[in-house]
């Protein structure tokens, strides 16, 4: 595998001095290297040792399994939250590589439990609220004792009026525990929404070509669409729960102080200026930590909890045993099977194998046969330690290779997917090449073995990758070699290759276990065994089996397959094979014909994609992305509404306080000395100042709740809107788009992205419109008393917007470098899964841990630079704010005489508010700017290059096509503009109900006919079918015509009969005739040898060998009836009047497939 980056730069914190950690300054360097340009991956500095993520993983893990072991001697059910809180009181960040070590540990049937989907939902958003949690945590303890001190404080101030405020704060807190819980319980329900919607996509994009060519994209698009409605209801109610949460902290402070002094004054107390702004600043002092960070503690714990609940049950799943393989001596080198029987569902009652009993000693080669369905593959898994044993033994003594039926590929180059970890040995390497049959591709490549494949291998096509893997095996020089299948994705001739130079020369003197359909190999087998059911049938060796009579060929069928009738007495008797590559005419016939076409045909297939690096976007977030997000989100009268619904809120906050400032004056005037007979308090009318007081607490609380709840509304609904456009945008994008992006990258747009957008993105957003009418609030009032503060105000504002701008232009940098680094960490982990039999068989585990690791430190050397870059912006902020306040405490001082004590009570008060808010303002402004680069991000996966419409104004008629005559008119195919082309100037003709096979070696060019004919790109020349030509007709209208049996399998989580009819348009009753016909399409009922068939005129293979022309047919069959005879009857001499008759056989069909795409 290969390296994720090279050396990088030490972290200058390990060496900063006490000033440079407290101010920050080692941050300085960077900076400066953002200011001049866009930084880069090796911009960043290396992770800290102790926040490395193997260290990290190791030490949570050692502890995860102290508490496994725990709660088994106490019979108790293990606690995540127990184990965290033992191991990292000071850091939360690790759960992602924790994730990952479990998950390459799940047994199948755990795997069975859970999807890749969930898998990524863990890491990318459960994970993430650690992050979030992590920054509230302590205010659980702070907030209560800050109240318990201010509440001395107002006592002392104001008297048992304190308490009034008090209790309205005390009222708050359950209430807004309250919203915890039920944003709690909304949060596992919306989880569960997004692991669904998040499995389905992959499932989406895994399977994108079958999609686009069975024409599903609509049925996908609403199945994706409802699970989505589903998800976005349950977020729109933790959003309004959120919004409900943030209003109360905007009023908060308000209601507690109108209470306060509503209770003041009814208890006959006098009003003044000194009472009101220190219990109002009192009450701000505790406002913050109180109505906002302690709710938003409880909130982010619920969620955490939550989170930690769904990854227990995770890492709770059933992990395979971790069995050492023996490494004797040479000699007793071995795979032993004594009385086997197990069971992938432990709740069936057959079990998957049964009573199975060999030896396999090096230098031999055992040959697995049997049909579909036998248990072949499970022996295998048997063999890897993947299926336990309910009874019987394996024992198993050297390494393990293993060559997987589905080919798995890894994101990296050819190379380094051959080697797989070890190191590289020229000759060694180049021997394996051409013992797998690549030497010829790797030409053909424009990079050769340094070609870069993607995560899915999606450059390759089916039997490459099929011959990497098995050059992968190769290379291992391992002990043991269980081969599934590898011969099935190739041609006849590579196949042969293979097996003679592959398996049976440089693997002559290993323990080989093959699994294969290809029946002509089994001479050169030392053992063959053959399974049907589970179950041992025969076990021998060629010879026995031979002189023993038994038909090779029948133990192959399936059990309805056996009542067919015995062949026609008179004809010889031909051993049956159930391939269909290498009958003895297509051997020594056209052998030379494939070579010909290949040479020509399959220089220019399949020319590396390269995969290219994840788009950054550079640079400030423009005006047009806000007006985009805004725009999907509403239309632009409710836009100008909600902004006017601000302004009301922010007015009414300022007045409110203003009318008690205007109100204390107003008292405090009304101490006059009378007649010199002293100082005598007149009250003021005590029913119109309360009533204008409560008339505008009531307008800030009615006008908080209502702005709260509109913005969450509009922005939510943005995010849907963005959403299904990024959808329908990925669906209409071409099959090159998918190929060139890996699952991770995608995926990571639908999961991190758009989770931005449903939950962190409008709290921030609604957070930041807030505090910074707030602080427009404050800086306003404090001109309005105090007019000449606004002079040193210029100045200061420069400064703040000078620091601003040179923060964000690193810090939107980092963020973007945090988003692209994260995606090869969903993208390494989705391939892990996929090949997780191979990384476990090959013991790369722990090489697979490595790499994930690296590619979790340099996100995490993002998400470090993130964290630190903000802190030291906060740390300039407070300097601004700290000579703001000294300015306008010195101004009151100065212009004492001149000002009344209410303004400068509120002028003070609001400042002194001013020290933490305008640092959160400016923190969650940046903050909104860094979260809209997901919005960016998602907006630009909405305009993507799109494929052809759908449907055409010009609809074919309902009937089309009625013949199936198909013409290819010069036609020339490339999967992209900038690429090679793939066929050139092909020509051909496609009788009505003609049966056409499509062969050639591969790489020729055959997935490119078909490509071509589904529009998978667009096609150069003509293709008609039925007299219309396929570029004049929209792409479902041309797709839903036709129908595929693909080179690789997809199948979609979920029941038999949801794979069979994904959308419910069909009865059970035509599902149940669909499965019969396919079942029944296995049975043989066309198969002998060349010649004999060439004798029933009625047979389709004569009448295939009659189109070829009279000349062609008459040499083909004189060919076919020399070897017939040479083989079969040796001693006699052919005479013409030897005729076999096979005329009363059984009507015959036929099955035209692709093969070795």
């Amino acid at each position: 595998m290969l390296p994720v980056y090279q050396e990088v730069k030490p972290n200058p914190l390990q060496d900063a001095n006490l000033c440079s950690r407290v101010f920050f300054w080692w941050l300085n360097p960077l900076f400066k290297i953002g200011h001049k340009r866009r930084l880069e991956e090796d911009d960043m500095y290396s992770v800290l040792p102790e926040d490395r993520s193997q260290h990290l993983g190791e030490e949570l893990q050692g502890f995860w399994d102290k508490e496994v072991l725990r709660a088994e001697n106490d019979a108790q059910k293990p606690s995540l939250t127990r184990a965290i809180i033992k191991c990292y009181w000071k850091s939360y960040l690790v759960l992602g590589i924790f994730t990952l070590i479990e998950a390459l540990r799940l047994s199948n049937m755990a795997m069975g439990k859970t999807t890749t989907g969930q898998i990524v939902n863990l890491l990318s958003n459960d994970v993430n609220k650690f992050d979030q949690v992590t920054v509230f945590l302590h205010f659980l303890w702070a907030g209560p004792l800050q109240a318990i001190a201010v509440t001395a404080l107002l006592w002392m101030e104001i008297g048992i009026s304190c308490l009034a405020g008090m209790a309205v704060l005390i009222i708050l807190l359950p209430l807004q525990s309250c919203f915890g819980k039920l944003f709690s319980s909304l949060r596992s329900k919306t989880a569960a929404f997004t692991d669904a919607r998040i499995r389905t996509m992959n499932e989406v994009i895994t399977g994108i070509r079958i999609i686009k060519m069975y024409a599903w994209e609509k049925s996908f698009s609403d199945l994706i669409t409802n699970l989505r409605k589903k998800e976005i209801s349950k977020i729109l109610r933790s959003s309004y729960l959120r919004g409900m949460n943030l209003a109360s902290f905007f009023s908060a402070s308000k209601i507690i102080v109108f209470v306060t002094f509503t209770t003041y004054v009814l208890l006959g107390n006098v009003i003044t200026a000194s009472r009101v702004f220190v219990a109002v600043t009192l009450y701000g002092a505790v406002r913050l930590t109180v109505t906002l960070f302690f709710p938003s503690a409880i909130e982010r714990v619920s969620e955490a909890i939550v989170s930690i609940r769904r990854i227990q049950t995770f890492l709770l799943l059933d992990e395979i045993s971790q069995r050492n393989r023996q490494l004797p001596s040479d000699a007793k080198k071995m795979v032993h099977v004594q009385d086997f029987t197990a069971f992938w569902d432990k709740a069936s009652e057959t079990p998957t194998l049964q009573g199975l009993s060999f030896t396999v000693r090096p230098g031999e080669l055992l040959a697995v046969v049997g049909p579909v369905g036998a248990g072949k593959s499970s022996l295998l898994s048997a063999v890897l330690g993947e299926l336990a044993p309910s009874h019987g033994l394996v024992s198993v003594h050297g390494r393990i290779a293993y060559v997987s039926q589905q080919p798995w590929v890894f994101s990296g180059t050819l190379r380094s997917n051959i080697l797989f970890g070890k190191k590289y040995e020229k000759e060694r390497y180049e021997k394996v090449i051409k013992a797998c049959a690549l030497k010829k591709d790797l030409q053909l490549l424009e990079d050769g073995d340094l070609t870069v494949i993607g995560d899915r291998g999606t450059t390759l096509s089916g039997g490459q990758k099929a011959r990497v893997n098995l050059a992968r095996a190769v290379y291992q020089d391992a002990d043991i070699y269980l081969l599934d299948d590898p011969l099935s994705a190739v041609d006849a001739e590579v196949s042969r290759h293979l097996f003679e130079l592959c398996i049976c020369q440089t693997l002559h003197e290993k323990i080989t276990i093959l699994v294969t359909h290809q029946l002509q190999y089994l001479k050169a087998a030392s053992q063959i065994l053959i399974l049907k059911d589970g179950k041992m049938v025969q076990k021998g060796t060629y010879t026995e089996f031979l002189k023993s009579g038994i038909d090779f060929g029948s133990l192959l069928k399936k059990n309805n397959e056996e009542s067919e009738q015995p062949p026609v007495p008179g004809t010889p008797t031909l051993r049956n094979r159930t391939f269909s590559e290498s009958s003895v005419w297509s051997q020594q016939s056209s052998r030379p014909s494939l070579k010909d076409g290949a040479l020509d045909s399959q220089d220019t297939e399949n020319v590396p994609v390269t995969l290219s690096e994840e788009n950054r976007s550079e640079g400030k977030v423009g005006f047009q992305a806000y007006k985009n997000y805004f725009r999907a989100g509403a239309h632009w009268i409710v836009i100008i509404f909600l902004i006017l619904l601000n302004t009301a809120a922010q007015v009414a906050y300022v007045l409110q306080d203003w009318w008690l400032s205007y109100w204390a004056n107003k008292q405090s005037m009304l101490n006059v000395t009378v007649n010199g007979e002293g100082n005598v308090t007149e009250k003021l009318d005590l029913n119109w100042y309360l009533g204008i007081y409560s008339g505008l607490t009531v307008a800030t609380v009615l006008f908080g709740i209502a702005r709260s709840l509109l913005v969450f509304y509009v922005l939510v609904n943005s995010s849907q809107t963005l959403h299904n456009k990024m959808f329908e945008s990925i669906l209409k994008a071409p099959v090159l788009f998918f190929d060139r992006n890996p699952i991770g990258r995608i995926l990571n747009r639908f999961s991190k992205d758009i989770g931005h957008l449903d939950d962190l993105l409008p709290l921030t957003f609604l957070d930041f419109i807030q505090t910074l009418l707030q602080v427009v609030g404050v800086v306003s009032v404090a001109v309005a008393v105090i007019p000449w503060i606004a002079i040193p105000l210029v100045p200061l504002g420069i400064v703040f917007i000078f620091l601003r701008r040179y923060f964000l232009e690193t810090s939107r940098d980092v963020k973007r470098l945090e988003s692209t680094t994260r995606s090869p960490v969903f993208s390494h982990l989705s391939s892990s899964l996929q090949g997780l039999w191979t990384i476990r068989a090959y013991k790369a585990e722990e090489r697979c841990q490595e790499l994930f690791d690296a590619h979790q430190d340099l996100h995490s050397e993002a998400w470090f630079l993130f964290l630190t870059t903000s802190r030291w912006f906060a740390v300039r902020l407070d300097a601004i704010c700290a000579m703001f306040v000294i300015i306008v405490a010195f101004g009151s001082l100065i212009l004492a005489k001149t000002l009344d004590a209410g303004q400068v009570g509120l002028a003070l008060s609001y400042a002194l508010t001013l020290m933490g808010m305008f640092q959160w303002c400016v923190r969650q402004s940046a903050e909104v700017e860094n979260m809209m680069i997901s919005v960016e991000r998602v907006i630009e996966y909405t305009d993507l290059e799109k494929e052809a419409p759908w449907e055409y104004q010009k609809r074919p008629p309902p009937t089309w096509p009625h013949e199936g005559v198909i013409i290819f008119d010069n036609v020339n195919f490339m999967y992209s503009l900038d690429g090679p082309l793939v066929l050139k100037h092909l020509t051909a003709l496609i009788k009505s109900q003609e049966k056409v096979g499509i062969v050639g070696r591969t790489g020729a060019g055959k997935s490119s006919l078909i490509s071509a004919l589904f529009r998978l790109s667009e096609p150069e020349g003509k293709i008609w079918i039925d007299k219309i030509l396929t570029t004049e007709i929209g792409l479902h209208d041309l797709r839903k015509k036709m129908s595929i049996i693909p080179q690789e399998p997809v199948l979609f989580t979920g029941t038999m009969r949801k794979n069979l009819d994904p959308f419910n348009e069909h009865t059970d009753e035509e599902l149940w005739n669909a499965l019969q016909e396919v079942l029944d399409s296995g049975r043989l009922k066309e198969y002998d040898e060349p010649y004999v068939l060439l004798q029933n005129k009625e047979s389709l293979f004569y009448k295939m060998v009659q189109q070829l022309g009279k000349a062609e047919a008459a040499a083909l069959t004189e060919t076919a009836k020399q070897v017939y005879f040479k083989r079969n009857y040796p001693h006699i001499g052919h005479t013409d009047h030897m005729v076999t008759n096979t005329s009363n056989g059984q009507p015959s069909t036929l099955t035209i497939f692709e093969t070795a795409l």
